[in-house]
């Protein structure tokens, strides 16, 4: 499984688990299609901010590898 923290693992399009901010206590994940990436450093150790296409913004736990 591919790290969030990286952005060149990232593409618009990519299927991607977040959390949102208001889930960074209990750990939700959210599960969906990157619209937008929003973080422009190339790394950050909490994961990378995007927005999915259904508008939620979050930082991304995990990469969904297709096959």
């Amino acid at each position: 499984m591919l790290s969030g923290t990286k952005r060149s693992n990232i593409k618009i399009g990519s299927e991607v688990s977040i959390v949102q901010k208001h889930h960074q206590r209990s750990g939700e994940l959210t599960e969906g299609f990157v619209k937008k990436i929003l973080t422009s450093s190339p790394e950050h150790p909490h994961g990378i901010k995007v927005m999915l296409d259904s508008g939620e913004v979050g930082r991304v736990k995990e990469i969904v590898e297709e096959d």
